[in-house]
């Protein structure tokens, strides 16, 4: 029960970060940790990342993963978006590093897109996710961010 009343705990900081962050910013970026206590492999974060048509039509989303634990080897951090029957993925090549991941971007156009983040291996891995709606001509359009799970 503590366990799981930690999970939602983080979840919910996790959206509040998001929303807070998106709020102040043009940029949207969101953190956490995952696996805090370093014990299951399959942890998984999902969100719904929804784009929306303000400035302009959406066109893609786009976005990276960074670790920012310290480094610890063939532990890493990564990231998929899913659409449709579009995907892509990315994974941070250098445990803790400080440095974003290549970007990836499924073109979508508006409305929502799942966003997962996993890691490799057992072991707590803090991270941020920078994620973006963006038009065909490279403008930022609106961004939501819902968390579904993140256990």
């Amino acid at each position: 029960m503590p366990h799981r009343l930690f999970q939602r705990v983080a979840a919910t900081i996790f959206t509040v970060i998001t929303l807070g962050y998106a709020g102040i910013s043009g940029a949207h970026e969101a953190g956490a940790t995952m696996d805090p206590n370093g014990t299951t492999a399959s942890f998984t974060g999902y969100a719904l990342v929804t784009c929306i048509d303000d400035i302009g039509v959406t066109d893609y989303l786009v976005a990276s993963i960074k670790d920012t634990s310290p480094p610890q080897d063939k532990l890493l951090v990564s990231l998929q978006i899913i659409k449709g029957s579009r995907a892509a993925s990315t994974t941070d090549p250098v445990s803790g590093d400080g440095n974003f991941s290549p970007e990836v971007r499924v073109q979508g156009g508006s409305g929502v897109y799942q966003v997962l983040v996993n890691k490799t291996i057992a072991g707590a891995r803090s991270f941020v996710v920078s994620y973006h709606c963006m038009t065909a001509s490279n403008e930022h359009t609106a961004t939501e961010i819902v968390v579904k799970q993140f256990e």
